[in-house]
């Protein structure tokens, strides 16, 4: 009989990679002339967020604008990030908490096991956490389900780890 092979369905940021864009990003900020006396700051908040503050809400934007840029160039997906809304702070000033989501949501989960269901594959897919498993007999299958679901959008960022042949 044949053995089972598995991979999961994740979604994780790597925090080290955001930690280097949002050094980056700050380092534009203050050398950049139109931005240079705009009060702007980005700080890392934890392990889920990142605050940015500035003298206005353009400002804000631009700098916005600047860390997605060092976000992208960097590998992380800007789908991980969930824009809280823009409020005031002192001396006029303005400040946004940018959301770095981790895992995948329920309803995420729920899309991903039924595309594999509705994709009529042999194959069985399980959520575990904020992880989705999905196993199979044949190899191919798997393949193709990652291909389906590399095409789909789920409102995150997928990645496949833990490949396993048992």
């Amino acid at each position: 009989m044949a053995a089972d092979n598995s991979f999961d369905v994740v979604s994780k940021v790597d925090l080290q990679e955001v930690k280097n864009a949002v050094e980056q990003a700050t380092k534009e900020v203050n050398a950049r002339f139109d931005l240079k006396n705009s009060k702007s700051k980005i700080d890392i908040e934890g392990a889920d967020a990142i605050q940015l503050a500035s003298q206005d809400e353009y400002t804000l934007k631009a700098v916005i604008e600047i860390l997605s840029q060092k976000l992208v160039k960097r590998g992380v997906s800007l789908k991980n990030l969930e824009y809280e809304k823009i409020e005031p702070a002192s001396n006029s000033s303005v400040r946004q908490k940018i959301k770095l989501k981790q895992g995948i949501e329920s309803d995420s989960a729920k899309k991903i096991t039924a595309l594999v269901k509705d994709s009529k594959l042999k194959a069985q897919a399980s959520i575990q956490g904020d992880t989705v498993r999905i196993v199979s007999k044949d190899r191919d299958i798997l393949q193709q389900i990652m291909a389906k679901l590399r095409a789909g959008d789920f409102g995150v960022d997928l990645q496949f780890t833990n490949f396993r042949s048992n």
